[in-house]
C-alpha cells in the first residue's frame, strides 16, 4: 500500500495538473475506490482553494529605501583597517622585492662582460660577423625573462592602482 507522503505527492501532481494522462487515470481511479485517498483528496482541495483565496501582504512602496536608510544611519568600519596586519604586507612586499633583486644580481652575474668587439664598421659592429645563434643563448634568455616579470610586476602595479583611485573617488 502507498504511503502517505506517496500518496499526497501524486495528489498534489493530480490537483496541479503535472500527471501525465496515465497516471491521472490510475489517480481517479483510486480517488472512486478507496475511501483513504478521497479524504486526502478533499482535504488537499480544500487547502488548493485556501491558498487560491490567500491575500499575500506586500511591503510598502517604499520598502527597500526605508531599508538603506537604517542602513546608512551606522557608522561602517575601514575594513582595512579591521583585520590586515601592515608586518604581513611589508613582508609581502620585502619577499618580492628580494626577489626582483634576486633575479637581477642571477642574470647579471650570467654575462660575459670580457667579450669586445673589434669590428670596422661605422656604427661599431660588422653585421656579416655576427653569430646569431650566441643571441638566443641561456644568459640573454634569463634576461629576457627577468625584464618581462619585472615589466609585469610594474603593469599589475600601475592596473591596481588605478583601480584602487578609482574606487576611493567613488567612495
Amino acid at each position: 500500500m502507498d504511503t502517505v507522503n506517496d500518496m499526497e505527492q501524486r495528489l498534489w501532481e493530480y490537483i496541479d495538473g503535472f500527471s501525465s494522462a496515465a497516471e491521472k487515470s490510475i489517480v481517479e481511479t483510486l480517488i472512486r475506490e478507496n475511501q483513504q485517498w478521497r479524504n486526502l483528496y478533499q482535504e488537499l482541495l480544500q487547502v488548493n482553494s485556501s491558498l487560491a483565496n490567500m491575500d499575500l501582504e506586500q511591503p510598502s512602496m517604499r520598502f527597500t529605501k526605508n531599508v538603506m536608510e537604517e542602513i546608512a544611519k551606522f557608522q561602517i568600519a575601514p575594513a582595512t583597517k579591521a583585520y590586515i596586519n601592515n608586518k604581513v604586507i611589508f613582508g609581502i612586499v620585502a619577499f618580492f622585492v628580494l626577489s626582483i633583486v634576486g633575479f637581477l644580481v642571477y642574470g647579471m652575474g650570467q654575462i660575459d662582460w670580457t667579450v669586445t668587439s673589434q669590428s670596422q664598421s661605422p656604427i661599431g659592429i660588422d653585421l656579416s660577423k655576427v653569430d646569431y645563434s650566441k643571441m638566443f643563448n641561456n644568459t640573454v634568455m634569463n634576461l629576457f625573462m627577468m625584464l618581462n616579470a619585472v615589466l609585469g610586476l610594474m603593469l599589475l602595479d600601475h592596473y591596481f592602482g588605478k583601480k584602487r583611485k578609482q574606487l576611493y573617488e567613488t567612495a
